[in-house]
């Protein structure tokens, strides 16, 4: 493993900044002086204090300040919010401690549905962070917003020709080395925007592209322990490639001072070509079944493959227009927004198997294996399975809307008065299909046909590098490929696994809002109430043994939302806000589903199409106060009592599952609770003598807590059972901590975020808290660096994941392994040039 001289570099920025700092510059035409990071903080503070609700901001020059691949990187940086990784990378956002799932994603106001089958939650890596103008998180939801969030609803914003004072095109490209795998990776981007015809015509354009290559090792168990002994577990190494796209075209007429029409464009592509290659233990042969650590027993081993390529897009197109009629400002919108999760037929499992005496493991955390050296030899290995596996998904939203208002003369009392309408349309499709080729000559349908079975004949001739101990060679999926290439795919093809899955669901939704806003000597009152009429319809497959038929839903209902949030300025920087606001959200596709799969004559898995949405009452409290120009202080405290929160039950022994031993499905919970505490300080450090006056600090955390209530059928006590959780995802503890240095032509920055350690899932027992998956604490270290020379060039360095933080899921107490991932450092180095 390589790794670049950072400190060199750390020393040289901060020596730089400081002979600036201390005046050997000489101050002349070709002087080039870097802002960006106090110029953001103003920005994001002025945003902030002018919404009527409670929202976070981060501006385009803090995600450019960080070394942050996509939005959800981004958005980690803000108090209360924090994010799920995926191989290393951020990808879901949790605000104040609640799902993803729960939280919306809109892009220039249109709706961002999921590009995944079941869920509701927006994988946000599949958006550059280049391509963004700003981020926003609503914590409290205003009338004319959309109730379906119980976090937050973040507001994707793409650039305007009309955000900047003139003309602007910039070229960026750059180079990333990952020291897992001593790979290195490009990227590039393009941004232009420029007004014409007078002023009145707008038009920004952007373009951006990466190709990441990098690696991570994996080991895991699955929650295969009982006490303190392991019934298997797999050592997994990861070898994915990916890319992201994007393109943003926003075309804006002003034609006069009353006139305001916009046509925004927006599309991502994300492609994840991974190859998983990994090594299983299994059927251990003791009186145990399971191995004690340092115990060694035989035990069957198994080589296996997986590789697939995952595209998924978003796109979407939004058309407005904002005109003033005298007193009254009218608002139009039409959107329509469409994404796609589509993978190709790839292989889902190519098996190897042999077996071996004296197998066993060390470290229960990171679990090594013990094991002869056959274990590691392809010859002693023979084929025993492929399956392959196609799947299609696909969210489209269509949405219109109208907003009215105007300001009202009520004396000394500043009011206005706004109401509106809007209609919203959402279809979500799956469609899976899944074929299995073995040895059995009696049907050919499904053979994989004549040839070596030694796994000798499927293997390249290198070794994978694998962190945690030897695995083998590398499997070769072309290899595995060319011998099911020229096969019959009907025969062979599992018709439960392919209908279990195929879903069709439409969710049409219509609301209406009145609200208004009152001000007079510091206060300011916003009240109003919003109502949604919900028609949901959902068409699956029940599977009973051979037998496949048809299964549709359906329900509608309607929710009243009001909603009172009031402000007092205390004096000209500190300001004190309340809230009492209301929300509705939608359960998860996967759970309204409404597949049902009659395993056997005990075991069932049920959707549930006619779970209710989930409802908060929330309350905010609060106070801010403006430091200086482009500081801030702040504190926050909420509460959300949510009720029919949704988990998995067991429903045996229950109703018509009363003869079975597991009914797994879906239900509504009676009530949760969630509150905590947000705290917030950032400014420019202005009034320190130099060079430190430079300097930026920035910390912001968030203490939370939360319980569910859940129950489900106990076998021992022939009952239904109640046991109390906390809400899946929530840390107790989140924190982020920036320091930076702005001076001349230089600004770094370093930037920590931590989490504590959130409830991932519940295990299988959802009533046995030592089946719990929890998600150990992560402490993430970030720099970056930019050295602006002469007025059109910067060059930047950034630096993620300096101390090397893993990922690390546990079994009901730390030390009993359910994951543990590590992924090492990434470097970038990068230059952008401002042609004008």
């Amino acid at each position: 493993m390589r790794h670049l001289p950072l400190p060199a570099l750390t020393v040289l920025a901060l020596a730089t900044a400081s002979a600036y700092a201390a005046g050997d510059a000489r101050a002349d035409d070709n002087t080039v002086v870097i802002a960006g990071q106090r110029v953001s903080l103003a920005r994001a503070i002025a945003a902030q204090e002018k919404a009527d609700n409670i929202v976070s901001v981060v501006s385009s020059d803090d995600i450019g300040g960080l070394p942050d691949k996509n939005a959800a990187e981004a958005l980690a940086r803000l108090p209360g919010v924090a994010v799920q990784r995926d191989q290393g990378e951020g990808r879901y956002v949790v605000v104040r401690g609640l799902d993803a799932d729960l939280n919306a994603v809109t892009i220039n106001g249109a709706l961002v549905p999921s590009p995944e089958a079941g869920r509701r939650a927006v994988a946000l890596d599949v958006l550059p962070a280049g391509l963004i103008r700003s981020l926003e998180v609503s914590k409290t939801l205003a009338p004319d917003q959309d109730a379906s969030s119980l976090g937050g609803t973040v507001e994707i914003k793409t650039l305007s020709a009309f955000d900047l004072p003139g003309k602007v095109l910039t070229v960026g490209a750059a180079a990333s080395r990952d020291t897992n795998t001593d790979r290195t990776s490009p990227s590039g981007n393009l941004l232009w925007a420029q007004r014409f015809a007078n002023d009145t015509v707008g038009v920004a354009a952007g373009l951006s592209g990466e190709k990441r290559k990098f690696g991570s090792d994996n080991v895991e168990t699955g929650g295969a322990w009982s006490g303190n002994r392991l019934g298997g577990f797999e050592l997994r190494d990861y070898l994915p490639v990916r890319e992201r796209h994007a393109a943003a075209l926003n075309l804006d007429w002003r034609p006069d001072a009353a006139s305001s029409y916009a046509l925004r464009g927006f599309v991502s592509r994300f492609s994840d070509d991974e190859v998983r290659d990994r090594l299983t233990v299994s059927s251990i042969s003791n009186d145990a079944e399971a191995l004690a650590e340092g115990e060694t027993a035989k035990a069957r081993l198994e080589r296996r493959l997986r590789q697939r390529k995952v595209t998924q897009e978003i796109g979407s197109l939004t058309a407005s227009a904002d005109n003033r009629f005298d007193a009254w400002k009218l608002h139009l919108e039409a959107a329509a927004s469409r994404a796609t999760d589509d993978t190709p037929e790839s292989i889902n499992d190519a098996r190897f198997r042999s077996s071996a005496n004296g197998v066993g493991f060390t470290n229960t955390v990171a679990p090594r294996l013990v094991a002869p050296a056959s274990a590691f030899d392809a010859s002693s290995y023979a084929l025993n399975t492929i399956t392959l596996q196609q799947r299609y998904s696909e969210d489209k939203a269509t949405q219109a809307r109208f907003d009215l208002g105007r300001d009202l003369d009520m004396g000394d009392w500043k009011s206005a008065i706004k109401f509106g309408a809007k209609a919203s349309r959402r279809d979500k499709d799956n469609d899976t299909n899944q074929w299995a080729y073995n040895s059995s000559k009696s049907s050919s349908a499904n053979y994989w046909g004549a040839g070596s079975t030694s796994l000798s004949a499927f293997v390249r001739p290198d070794t994978l590098d694998y962190a945690f101990g030897p695995i083998g060679q590398a499997i070769d999926p072309a290899a595995v490929r060319a011998r099911i290439a020229g096969l019959p795919r009907a025969g062979a093809q599992l018709a439960a696994e392919s209908a279990l899955d195929d879903f069709a669901m439409q969710e049409d939704i219509d609301a209406g809002y009145l609200q208004g806003t009152f001000g007079r000597e510091g206060w300011s009152v916003l009240a109003g109430v919003r109502a949604e009429h919900t028609r949901f319809t959902a068409a699956g497959q029940q599977v009973d043994g051979d037998t496949i038929s048809a299964h549709r839903a359906g329900r509608s209902y309607t929710n009243w939302l009001p909603t009172l949030q009031g402000r007092f300025e205390v004096d000209g920087a500190t300001s004190i806000r309340a809230a009492w606001s209301n929300a509705v959200v939608r359960a998860n596709f996967s759970q309204l589903a409404p597949g049902i799969s009659l395993d056997s004559s005990t075991e069932a898995t049920i959707g549930n199409p006619d779970l209710a949405p989930l409802k908060s009452h929330n309350l905010d409290l609060g106070i801010e106060r403006i430091l200086g120009k482009d500081g801030t202080l702040s504190a926050y405290v909420f509460h959300k009592d949510i009720k029919n929160f949704t988990y998995a039950t067991n429903l045996a022994g229950t109703g018509q599952w009363a003869d079975y031993t597991t009914a797994t499905s879906y239900a509504n919970g009676s009530s949760a609770k969630v509150k905590g505490i947000e705290l917030s300080y950032q400014q420019p450090l202005r009034m320190l003598p130099a060079p430190f006056n430079g300097l930026l600090v920035g910390v912001n955390g968030a203490i939370t807590s939360s319980d569910a209530i859940i129950d489900s059928f106990s076998a021992e006590a022939g009952a239904r059972v109640t046991r109390k959780i906390r809400m899946p995802g929530q840390s107790n503890r989140m924190a982020n901590v920036m320091v930076g240095y702005e001076y001349g032509p230089v600004s770094t920055r370093v930037a920590v975020n931590y989490k504590s350690p959130f409830l991932l899932e519940l295990g299988g027992d959802v009533l046995d808290p030592m089946q719990d998956h929890i998600v150990d604490s992560q402490k993430q270290v970030d720099l970056s660096l930019a050295w602006q020379f002469g007025r059109r060039w910067q060059l930047s360095f950034e630096a993620s994941n300096l101390n090397n933080e893993k990922y690390y899921v546990y079994q009901g107490v730390k030390a009993h392994n359910m994951q543990y991932e590590q992924y090492g450092r990434t470097y970038k180095i990068g230059l952008k040039a401002s042609l004008f």
